[in-house]
């Protein structure tokens, strides 16, 4: 949950500018996390149920938001590039260029499902951007799954919000297990890739 502070901006923006304040607050949770669309999805479909809002504007809005959000993270990937990426991953420890390799075998057979689903995951929704503007996947491909996927994500949020009304923080909730889960899955998967990695580096060193 966001702060009370960063909350009632994100409240104001929107009786100030109406859907548009609601694409724009959109657009900046892609690039800043303390503003997640868990909260600022069912805040808007809120005051499109007290008719501060309308339902299609916002739709349309919080979906623009989404693009233009995740079109800066596919600009930021797409100017680190390969082989910057690749020097930056070799400074890491335990991270190795073959690993980068791996992961773009990777995304050119499932980029596609992954941009796509990726908009419906908490923490990858943005993330997913930058390796798919490092892999230069074509820009129409791009914007057409970032869009339907975000619409998707966007309008279950926006209507949870419309329907539950003043009880709209209850959606925050939900999805507060569903991200925990998410991020426990991924913590233990690196811890996994740390101890494998540690394991596999020392072997080599008794046999060395």
């Amino acid at each position: 949950m966001i702060g009370t502070s960063a909350q009632q901006w994100v409240d104001t923006l929107m009786d100030t500018l109406g859907a548009p304040g609601a694409g724009i607050a959109t657009a900046l949770e892609n690039l800043f996390p303390p503003l997640p669309s868990e909260v600022i999805l069912p805040l808007a479909g809120f005051a499109v149920s007290t008719g501060r809002m309308n339902l299609i504007a916002a739709l349309l809005w919080t979906t623009a938001g989404s693009v233009v959000g995740a079109l800066a993270l596919y600009g930021l990937g797409a100017w680190l590039g390969r082989e910057r990426t690749i020097s930056l991953v070799s400074k890491v420890p335990l991270v190795k260029a073959s690993d980068v390799e791996k992961t773009e075998e990777w995304f050119n057979r499932h980029g596609m499902k992954a941009v796509f689903f990726g908009r419906m995951i908490p923490v990858f929704r943005s993330l997913i951007s930058v390796p798919a503007g490092i892999e230069r996947m074509p820009l129409p491909v791009f914007l057409c799954l970032t869009t339907l996927g975000s619409a998707i994500w966007n309008t279950a949020f926006i209507m949870a919000g419309y329907a539950l009304g003043e009880n709209w923080e209850k959606v925050s909730g939900y999805v507060s297990t569903y991200s925990k889960f998410v991020v426990g899955f991924v913590l233990l998967a690196l811890v996994a890739f740390v101890v494998r990695r540690v394991v596999k580096s020392r072997r080599e060193k008794q046999r060395g």
